[in-house]
């Protein structure tokens, strides 16, 4: 491994000023709390997708105390179409830690930031750098590919082998100033021109100095994490609709995949299904109509649904007594925290 290459940050920061993006929502102000709710959301989710809403959080939520107080229900919601849900409740814990030790404010303090739930070392980084100016590297999956290339490090930048490596470039091409404009800049260039596919090297003003690139291994970097095929799991769902077009929702179990957000039921069977509805509606079981087979990737495995449909089930009375059981109107499904894939659904029966 070579060491920093003299230029690497200066170079960034110019191509950062011509071509950068700087109009992005939580630059102004780049307060800690607007930096903190961008990062969370632009983990593992590109910066279109998040804009939108970010700017409906914070309009909800203008600040950590108000995070803080809110129901998780209300974050759930508020963060239902994102993805990767445990990000909205970290990011509920740690304002609710702020506020019983850090007078209601993030610490500016690294180690403690970097403690909170959702947080760590890059993310800790990249919040002090850009809301305080201080100098801490940050390594995100646009900054590992970035540097994999440039100094054609070799092997998955998630061992810890290589990303050990990788924190002590990241750290060796700091800049002395100007740490907020370099911290967005090589976020930047990851996400605009040292994509994963087709790279934009005719226009990367670190061509002269990339191993990757001298050496045509820009296709290759960074390696992929060595992998099996991802298994597939299959669910029933039951979509059940009372006379006023309702749906019938039950809360996830507080851990596991999509905890605490609401959902259709799943039964393990048809048996299952047949008792489930039998407590909670009165309707024809055999009258139901068998919807599409819905797919849904997740990171280590895919998932198929399969979706059962009746309409006009007789809602039973006690249902509205149960915390974890509601009819809910179709026209209010943003009071509450959806998985995507069964949001997609249920906006495809208005």
């Amino acid at each position: 491994m070579s060491g920093a290459i003299p230029g690497f940050a200066e170079s960034l920061l110019r191509w950062h000023e011509r071509d950068g993006r700087h109009d992005l929502p939580w630059q102004h102000p780049r307060s800690a709390y607007r930096v903190w709710l961008s990062e969370i959301m632009l983990q593992q989710t590109q910066v279109q997708t998040v804009i939108p809403y970010f700017l409906r959080f914070e309009r909800e939520l203008p600040n950590l105390p108000a995070l803080a107080a809110a129901e998780l229900d209300h974050v759930l919601a508020l963060w239902s179409g994102l993805g990767y849900y445990a990000r909205a409740r970290h990011l509920h814990a740690a304002a609710q830690l702020c506020l019983a030790r850090h007078n209601g404010e993030l610490p500016d303090d690294f180690a403690a930031l970097a403690d909170l739930p959702g947080i760590g070392r890059s993310t800790a980084g990249a919040i002090l750098a850009q809301a305080h100016g201080r100098r801490f590297a940050i390594l995100d999956g646009n900054v590992k590919r970035t540097l994999c290339r440039f100094h054609g490090i070799t092997g998955w930048p998630g061992s810890p082998a290589v990303e050990k490596q990788l924190w002590e470039l990241a750290e060796q091409h700091l800049p002395q100033t100007q740490l907020a404009d370099y911290t967005q800049a090589i976020m930047d260039f990851g996400a605009t021109l040292c994509t994963r596919s087709d790279p934009a090297c005719v226009l990367c003003p670190l061509q002269d100095d990339c191993v990757a690139l001298r050496e045509g291994r820009v296709a290759q970097l960074p390696e992929s994490k060595p992998g099996k095929p991802l298994p597939e799991r299959r669910t029933l769902m039951l979509l059940l609709r009372d006379e006023s077009g309702r749906v019938l929702l039950t809360r996830r179990p507080p851990a596991g995949v999509w905890s605490g957000l609401w959902s259709l039921p799943e039964p393990e069977d048809h048996d299952a299904a047949r008792e489930f509805i039998a407590r909670h509606a009165r309707v024809d079981f055999e009258a139901s109509i068998a919807l599409a087979p819905i797919d849904h990737a997740f990171s280590h495995f895919r998932l198929r649904i399969s979706p059962l449909l009746w309409t006009n089930a007789t809602a039973l009375a006690r249902i509205g007594d149960n915390d974890d059981t509601r009819w809910q109107a179709l026209a209010a499904l943003d009071e509450v925290g959806l998985p995507a894939p069964v949001r997609k659904l249920l906006e495809s029966l208005k």
